[in-house]
């Protein structure tokens, strides 16, 4: 019998309990975002942001630019009730906020950026400022 069959056989007859021993426990406060994640990408004339940010709202989330300084801040609320006969049992709520914020190489056009927010993935497109451009300086 090779190592694996033998761990195999062992995995057979633990519990659940004890084959989840070593995992944390899973807590409504792990559905928040403790960041939020993006994807940022460089095109001639743009630049394209996905950031997740789930359970938050149109309305909960905020975009500033300033300058090449992009900021996204939100806010979530995740609310679950559960009722027996009319009477709330359990009323769990989690409230809070998560936020990021970036710079990129060149100066975003403020006045042209659209954000669209779709599944819990805000879509940012950020148009590069007209005669900002990067440039290599020389040491002497």
């Amino acid at each position: 019998m090779n190592a694996l069959s033998r761990l195999e056989s062992l995995d057979k007859l633990l519990p659940d309990l004890f084959r989840n021993f070593g995992r944390p426990l899973r807590t409504a406060a792990e559905d928040f975002p403790a960041e939020i994640r993006l994807d940022v990408s460089e095109g001639e004339k743009e630049y394209t942001v996905r950031a997740e940010v789930p359970g938050a709202k149109k309305d909960d989330i905020r975009v500033t630019v300033d300058g090449n300084y992009v900021s996204i801040t939100c806010e979530v609320r995740k609310e679950r009730q559960e009722k027996s006969q009319g009477r709330v049992l359990v009323q769990e709520t989690t409230i809070g906020s998560a936020s990021r914020g970036f710079s990129l190489a060149h100066e975003i056009d403020a006045g042209a950026v659209v954000a669209k927010l779709e599944d819990g993935v805000l879509q940012l497109t950020l148009p590069k400022r007209a005669g900002a451009h990067s440039r290599l300086i020389t040491v002497q």
